[in-house]
């Protein structure tokens, strides 16, 4: 009787210790209490208790199907403590898009157009203001014929679309282990597993070239000034890792273009003094707008950046964060104000530019609800046709009308205007 006893007890012994080895290879389930229910009985594991067993009813909170199939245990709805590095809530199933402009690719194209954010838009216009506001003021400065402006921009629109395309695939491989874990991020190609890292760094290196194609277009002084901004392009995603500040780093990539207009019209800024204050001006007062909208688009993230270690200024400034908006739109009005008064710009960019840039970003800093994520996304989506598209119109009235006083004023050359005198005195003496 002892022995059959003794075998009981072992053949229970037993099956508590297979569901405590299941346990623990699915560490998803680790727990300092796990029941589940075994031929209507309870098995528990304890870090204070060994093996226990008492007889309970079934009730409709255990499976007692997930003790014999490990792979069902996540369907017990048992509760259990998030890791650090817990994927984010259980995405839905990703749904190709059904409208917008790449709902008509080939299926096979799509991940790569979302890659580069086709569907997204709002990032390449951002890139591409930089780049109109540079032109608009070198052709102020120039006088340059309205279709060398016209070309200049189209040529320009096209590069932010290539570029900005391709510096969201060079971030989304260096973050493809992180994105999983952030909500918004976590049905992006690459973190979805829809194309391969292989694949992407082919994509990249595809755009980077029509990127230099389109470059080639340009006055071979553009080329060395372009090249330098892939440095930054590419290390925009490792600040995040190692600094605050990491919007920083992305408006100094994004703000580049504020180089690139002056040499599109034939004005070398090393060789024109007064040309380069200017735009260093302007490319500081892009900078400071870079990151005020940045800093609005990280709060969308805030909680899953600070759980994967992701690090920005909105983590750093959460508190204080409207504060520091309005000193960036501050410094990014009086800088664009100091780039036209250093390019003798007329009252109308003075008051056209500074007015509308005030106007608009203290509207959306009063406005933006920064706990809201669709507020955040709303002033980052439409506050780049609000500002940038503001300081756009304040740069055109001031092109056109240097332009107007240009052709006004007619200059005569003075061989001219003595044989008009002369010839006029000798008509007289006749």
């Amino acid at each position: 009787m002892a022995c059959l006893i003794s075998l009981s007890a072992a053949s229970k012994a037993s099956r508590s210790f297979v569901i405590y080895s299941r346990v623990r290879n699915y560490p998803q389930l680790e727990h300092p209490r796990f029941a589940c229910l075994q031929n209507q009985h309870i098995c528990s594991f304890s870090s204070f208790n060994f093996f226990r067993k008492r007889a309970v009813k079934p009730t409709s909170t255990c499976y007692s199907q997930s003790c014999h199939r490990p792979e069902q245990f996540h369907d017990a709805r048992l509760s259990t403590t998030s890791r650090a590095l817990a994927p984010a809530s259980k995405p839905p199933d990703y749904r190709p898009p059904r409208a917008g402009l790449i709902s008509s690719l080939p299926a096979s194209w799509i991940p790569y157009a979302e890659l580069a954010r086709l569907d997204k838009p709002a990032g390449t216009y951002y890139l591409f203001f930089p780049c109109l506001f540079s032109t608009l003021m070198a052709a102020s400065y120039t006088h340059a014929p309205p279709l060398a402006v016209l070309e200049t921009c189209a040529l320009f629109f096209t590069g932010a679309l290539i570029m900005r395309g391709a510096g969201c695939t060079i971030n989304d491989l260096w973050d493809r282990n992180l994105d999983p874990h952030v909500a918004r991020t976590r049905l992006r190609p690459l973190a979805r597993q829809a194309l391969t890292p292989f694949r992407a760094l082919a994509f990249t290196g595809f755009q980077l070239l029509a990127g230099l194609g389109l470059l080639l277009q340009f006055p071979t002084l553009c080329l060395y000034y372009g090249i330098p901004s892939l440095i930054l392009v590419a290390t925009y995603p490792l600040a995040k890792r190692i600094t605050h500040y990491p919007q920083f780093v992305l408006g100094l990539a994004f703000s580049w273009g504020a180089f690139m207009g002056f040499p599109a019209l034939g004005i070398d800024l090393i060789s024109d003094q007064t040309a380069a204050k200017g735009i260093m001006a302007l490319y500081a007062s892009c900078v400071s707008w870079t990151v005020l909208y940045d800093m609005i688009y990280a709060h969308m993230d805030i909680k899953d950046d600070a759980k994967v270690g992701i690090k920005s200024i909105a983590l750093r400034h959460e508190k204080e964060t409207k504060a520091v908006l309005s000193g960036l739109a501050v410094a990014q009005t009086t800088l664009l104000f100091a780039a036209g008064a250093l390019l003798n710009a007329s009252p109308v960019f003075l008051i056209g530019t500074s007015v509308s840039t005030a106007a608009t970003l203290g509207i959306m800093i009063w406005k933006v609800r920064l706990k809201h994520i669709s507020s955040c996304w709303w002033w980052f989506k439409y506050g780049a046709w609000f500002t940038g598209g503001g300081i756009s119109l304040g740069l055109l009235a001031e092109y056109i009308f240097q332009r107007d006083r240009n052709d006004r004023q007619v200059e005569v050359p003075p061989s001219a205007f003595r044989e008009l005198i002369y010839g006029h005195r000798t008509q007289l003496f006749r």
